[in-house]
């Protein structure tokens, strides 16, 4: 019994700990197109843009205290009839992230979640 009871808790310890940090982004419900590359053919012409946001999560990323929100970060850029193209979604942690986490024993975790992309109007 005691060794049903320790393989149950090892799986769901393996599901907490392999869930962590997870950052999950939709573009379906945007309103706007988004695509992850342009056409190789002929370039996208507009308006490039760059947005770092700093989320946080506690308890090695178990817990998420504020998460960026798509959505949000989209909307001051794109205008109506607009369009993004070449989104890319980079996650990092910098020295300070790392420091704030060392210092913290894990307790809190920052991390940098930078969005790049083409603004493509009408």
């Amino acid at each position: 019994m005691t060794r049903f009871v320790v393989s149950r808790a090892s799986i769901l310890a393996l599901a907490l700990a392999v869930s962590a940090c997870a950052l999950t982004l939709d573009s379906t419900h945007l309103g706007v197109p988004v695509s992850l590359a342009g056409a190789a053919s002929s370039p996208d012409a507009g308006t490039p843009f760059r947005i770092t946001k700093h989320p946080v999560y506690l308890f090695a990323g178990l817990v998420p205290v504020s998460q960026p929100n798509l959505e949000d970060v989209l909307a001051g850029q794109v205008g109506t009839g607009a369009r993004i193209t070449n989104l890319r979604i980079r996650v990092r942690s910098r020295w300070s992230d790392l420091l704030i986490t060392g210092l913290t024993l894990g307790v809190v975790v920052p991390r940098s979640v930078t969005f790049e992309g083409v603004v493509v109007p009408r």
